[in-house]
């Protein structure tokens, strides 16, 4: 008898050594994980000279309202800008409206606080639809957008796309003095 109550003692033991670690390492598991959103941005061909802009989206679910602040920060503009043009990826499927298309001078928000349009800045917008589905945004200013120290904003007020994935924005601007815009840079918009 003695032999058995060791040896059930033993085995006991034995179970705490391999059910307790189990039980505290699969808990974390078994409740909800909340996700992460890393402010990790993926640009395609990082070397051929596109330029990453930054940007601000306030939904990123599929089909959900979404208000996306496209930024043009003092450093992303040289010159006085006359026009703006914003390509539109062939993926991004979702309604364009004038109404829903503003340019502002904004505050970058941060960790004190949120992104706010300080000034809306009068322009006439048109949207452009190729045969080829292509799309773009002309945006063209009363005056000419300066070059000082405030940042700027395109505020796109849309419906997410109902196909998740990334979405690469390019935005070409037109200095003053010139007729051809030029390349100022990209913004990748992720959708999940």
């Amino acid at each position: 008898m003695l032999k058995t109550t060791k040896k059930l003692a033993l085995n006991s033991k034995i179970l705490r050594f391999f059910l307790i670690p189990t039980i505290l390492f699969s808990t974390p598991f078994l409740s909800q994980i909340q996700v992460a959103k890393a402010g990790l941005e993926f640009q395609w061909d990082q070397n051929s000279g596109h330029r990453r802009l930054k940007w601000l989206q306030k939904q990123n679910k599929r089909g959900f309202r979404n208000t996306i602040y496209f930024f043009l920060r003092p450093f992303d503009r040289n010159n006085e800008l006359l026009k703006i043009n914003l390509a539109i990826p062939k993926s991004f499927k979702s309604n364009l409206n004038k109404e829903k298309i503003s340019l502002c001078k904004v505050r970058i928000g941060g960790f004190e606080n949120r992104t706010k349009c300080l000034e809306d800045i009068p322009a006439d917008i048109e949207i452009n639809t190729d045969d080829s589905s292509l799309r773009s945004i002309n945006i063209y200013p009363f005056r000419p957008i300066p070059s000082n120290k405030d940042s700027y904003a395109i505020v796109l007020k849309v419906f997410n796309p109902r196909k998740s994935g990334l979405h690469q924005f390019h935005s070409y601007g037109q200095p003053k003095g010139k007729s051809v815009s030029s390349y100022l840079g990209s913004w990748t918009i992720v959708i999940d």
